[in-house]
């Protein structure tokens, strides 16, 4: 593997600090008309948002002994930690995660209700990031074909782009589109996100610009990706892996071409039957080839290199891939995080070199949490289990041609969501109240149907705690569904291998947020945040404007 830091140099020689780059509205064009002169409050001269995609709370303690210093025991050690962070909302999904962080607000206002999501004008399934109006670049797939045009409020990299008259940058960087595109925001100078099936390369879309830079060709034509498709295997001695469950078991999914899900993986070979570059993302090599892009970014683009604050979003997405594959209690999403820890004491010594310590200020959190594989926690007599949806719909239908004389009263199930047509409603002379009434009825009947609430009921009701309290905060009027299901505790509609989340439960909700650098004071606390706090925090620490829809509160005890 060419050594990142090698690479880095080169293309910085080579493009003379980003000053060939194609990205719209750059540092060096803005001041070319007229110099600003604009300072933030605390001297911060880049803010890094770091998401971990699929990060429970108790990975910073249950894998800490196999930490190094410098990675997230740095954070700790010198930063603040806020040890009961939460979502205060429900869906615990990536999309909905990733635009709560950087709006500082929940779906009910950014309008991301889910990674996919129906769409009732339209009456189509809908994903959270697609833009049929942008074009892809860097590619000829429709991978690139997205934009944040579905997001309906600012991010604080949005408000210090304002704050700075344009000057000040934002560059979002992420395996998944979704995890680059929502936290950089509207105005963003470019979003990242990695390619992978035969291309194995880092794209973009016409959103933001008409080209890649030419880092980012240079970049994807130094074989960076090719070189992480090899063998994966434990960074330590396996036996030493004590903070996870046997490698070899039942609740583990695995890799096409391989006959169990142990290690070691020969990813070079497996790729073939596993969607070529595609198979990086769900191994701890997806973090180091984000960690090694999110580098060359900082160099080529001058990120933190005057006094005018600029904004990196970076998103670790493959620990998302890596859970959802083997589970939260496998030796591999051990390992992940392990060498995730190396990638990110890797990142903020890159970071102290070019940027220079105390110089730029980092928070660390993620999109959501993940249960417990539940076909393991069934195996040591936890309640769990997993939802019969082809029953459930069967007998829903069977209810609905009953009750209505027909299923077209419905128009969607998605997302524990039912939406009713209501033009289906009014030709039948039907009160929706009362159909919506009716179907939450049928369904809390159901077997794993813990609550059941309706869309009336959610917008004109009070609550303030609960789960009821995080479905409120997770419901859009105008996008959301007419009636809203909740599973009973850790059962999910999901496979018998490997993990997943979405719930309002505490193995959903509980996220690390960790504060680092210039103007965060060192200390800990107990008491409860919640994800929108972030971004008002950090507008707060600059000296901008918060996000204009957010909710969240100040943390002022983490400023100095």
């Amino acid at each position: 593997m060419k050594n990142i830091f090698t690479l880095v140099a080169v293309l910085f020689l080579l493009n003379s600090c980003a000053s060939q780059s194609n990205t719209v509205n750059t540092k060096s064009e803005v001041t070319a008309q007229k110099p600003l002169e604009v300072a933030t409050d605390q001297g911060t001269k880049l803010v890094v948002g770091i998401v971990v995609d699929q990060m429970r709370y108790d990975y910073l303690t249950r894998f800490n002994s196999k930490y190094g210093e410098g990675g997230f025991k740095r954070l700790i050690n010198e930063g603040f930690n806020c040890k009961n962070n939460h979502f205060n909302y429900v869906p615990t999904y990536t999309g909905p995660g990733h635009a709560s962080i950087y709006t500082g607000t929940t779906p009910k206002y950014h309008g991301i209700i889910g990674n996919n999501f129906y769409n009732k004008e339209i009456k189509e399934m809908v994903y959270c990031a697609q833009d049929d109006n942008v074009t892809s670049v860097g590619t000829e797939d429709k991978a690139g074909m997205m934009s944040p045009n579905r997001m309906q409020t600012t991010t604080f990299g949005d408000e210090n782009r304002l704050f700075t008259q344009m000057q000040g940058k934002t560059i979002g960087v992420s395996l998944k589109d979704r995890g680059a595109i929502l936290p950089a925001g509207h105005t963003a100078n470019a979003a990242y996100w990695f390619h992978g099936k035969k291309e194995g390369v880092w794209i973009s879309s016409s959103f933001y610009m008409n080209e890649l830079p030419q880092w980012v060709k240079d970049f994807n034509s130094s074989e960076a990706a090719q070189s992480y498709l090899k063998v994966w295997n434990t960074l330590y001695d396996i036996s030493t892996y004590t903070e996870s469950g046997a490698d070899e078991n039942n609740f583990e999914g695995g890799f096409k071409g391989k006959e169990t899900a142990t290690f070691p993986y020969d990813l070079k070979t497996l790729s073939e039957t596993n969607r070529g570059f595609d198979i990086l993302k769900a191994t701890p090599y997806g973090n180091s080839l984000t960690t090694d892009f999110a580098m060359a970014a900082v160099a080529a683009e001058n990120l933190g290199q005057d006094e005018i604050t600029d904004v990196l979003a970076v998103s670790f997405s493959a620990t998302d891939y890596v859970g959802h594959n083997f589970g939260v209690n496998s030796k591999e999403i051990e390992d992940t995080y392990i060498r995730l820890d190396k990638d990110l004491e890797r990142f903020f010594n890159y970071l102290d070199a070019t940027v220079g310590k105390g110089e730029y200020t980092v928070f660390l959190t993620a999109d959501h949490g993940a249960i417990d594989v539940p076909s393991y926690l069934q195996s040591v007599n936890v309640p769990a289990g997993y939802v019969d949806n082809y029953s459930r719909k069967k007998t829903f239908n069977a209810f609905l041609t009953e009750t209505y004389g027909t299923t077209d009263i419905v128009e969607n199930i998605s997302n524990n969501q039912v939406f009713i047509d209501r033009a289906k409603v009014k030709a039948l002379g039907l009160n929706l109240i009362d159909v919506q009434n009716a179907i939450a009825m049928e369904q809390l009947s159901y077997k794993n149907v813990s609550k059941v609430y309706t869309a009336t009921t959610l917008s004109s009701a009070g609550f303030t705690n609960g789960v009821e309290a995080l479905l409120q905060n997770g419901f859009n009027q105008k996008r959301s569904g007419d009636v809203i299901l909740v599973n009973d505790t850790a059962f999910i509609a999901y496979g018998k291998t490997g993990s997943t989340h979405g719930s309002a439960l505490n193995y959903d909700t509980h996220v690390p947020l960790l504060f680092f650098g210039n103007g965060i004071k060192h200390g800990e606390t107990l008491e409860k945040t919640v994800i929108p706090d972030i971004a008002p925090t950090i507008s707060a620490l600059l000296g901008i404007s918060f996000p204009n829809g957010a909710t969240g509160s100040v943390l002022g005890f983490v400023i100095d």
